[in-house]
């Protein structure tokens, strides 16, 4: 592991976490989530395009919208497979946060208006290994690579399984060696730029289920980030797909 040197807290940060209109419940999780570390770690800045994949109750994607400002713009991706349930949670996030979109797609083929500065994952990456999402995770990725600008940022946290098992933990315990998610990213064509240790847990022995409430909300976790290079991602896309 190469570990991101540690960045500042930029005062529009400090100011998005402190926003008052953040959901009480979600900055009574801000002493395990760390969100200011994180948002330090991935280099979010004012007018940045960004990508929040799965948004959930928007957790990041208030504080991305922060952020970024008027200038910036946060596109909510909802996959096809889960919008049923899950677009009215984008659509509330839009209509409260003008700066905010919602997108639908699937996963193996996002696509977005404009090139993107970052796409963030969290806690989802592993998801997408398990069957029932329908999702080749080659081609997710080669299309993310293809949705950023050149030097764009791939960041992706995720639960962490025992060295060595891959993704064979994905369904029955939710989670995904990082070593392997770095690999497959870096077959798409992302540089490894480096992870943080913002939300790790060494206590954590990786044996449990995410959702077991002996670990949860507690879990180890990487975060890691990856950059597109300027490689052509249109033919990288095509690689993958042909």
């Amino acid at each position: 592991m190469r570990p991101w040197r540690r960045h500042p807290i930029p005062p529009f940060t400090a100011d998005a976490v402190a926003d008052p209109r953040r959901p009480a419940e979600e900055v009574a999780r801000d002493a395990l989530r760390h969100p200011a570390e994180v948002l330090a770690f991935a280099q979010l800045a004012p007018g940045d395009k960004v990508a929040d994949i799965r948004p959930g109750a928007g957790y990041f994607t208030r504080l991305f919208s922060d952020v970024v400002g008027p200038t910036g713009r946060v596109y909510a991706f909802v996959p096809e497979r889960t919008m049923a349930r899950e677009n009215a949670g984008a659509d509330a996030l839009a209509a409260a946060y003008p700066n905010v979109t919602r997108v639908n797609g699937l996963l193996d083929t996002m696509t977005f208006a404009e090139p993107l500065d970052m796409i963030f994952m969290s806690q989802e990456y592993h998801d997408f290994h398990i069957p029932g999402f329908n999702t080749d995770v080659a081609r997710m990725n080669a299309a993310a690579f293809a949705a950023l600008k050149p030097g764009g940022r791939y960041i992706l946290i995720d639960h962490q399984a025992a060295p060595g098992t891959g993704i064979s933990a994905v369904q029955t315990l939710h989670r995904i060696e990082g070593d392997y998610l770095k690999r497959e990213v870096q077959a798409a064509g992302f540089v490894y730029e480096g992870e943080s240790t913002a939300v790790a847990n060494p206590a954590d022995d990786h044996s449990l289920n995410v959702f077991d409430e002996k670990i949860r909300g507690r879990t180890d976790q990487f975060v890691l980030c990856t950059s597109a290079s300027r490689a052509d991602p249109a033919q990288l896309l095509r690689t993958v797909i042909n």
